[in-house]
């Protein structure tokens, strides 16, 4: 199920989590500006690109979606859970409020 989480449980649930994923759906005109280390992007922009991507990946696994302020990786979680994924994570305020370790 797709769940809204803090920065605070985020940082707290990636440090535990060894089945996590990062996942960025910005654009990579974005990405560019800095990221959260470890992530995987897939621009949410592309369309059907970014659904052919996604269906590439392990639905296993847990999930960690950003984008710049949280609305797109909203969409990406939704779309995800209608795509057959069990465990999806949206960061609120997205990368735009994120204060934890960057790569520039």
């Amino acid at each position: 199920m797709a769940e809204d989480i803090t920065q605070e449980e985020w940082q707290e649930q990636i440090a535990t989590d060894e089945n996590a994923v990062i996942l960025d759906v910005r654009t990579e005109e974005e990405v560019e500006d800095g990221y959260i280390p470890k992530m995987r992007n897939i621009d949410i922009r592309l369309g059907q690109e970014f659904l052919d991507e996604v269906e590439k990946l392990d639905k296993s696994k847990n999930y960690y979606v950003y984008c710049r302020s949280g609305a797109r990786s909203a969409q990406a979680c939704a779309l995800m859970e209608q795509m057959g994924f069990d465990t999806t994570y949206n960061l609120v305020g997205g990368f735009m409020n994120w204060d934890g370790e960057v790569v520039e």
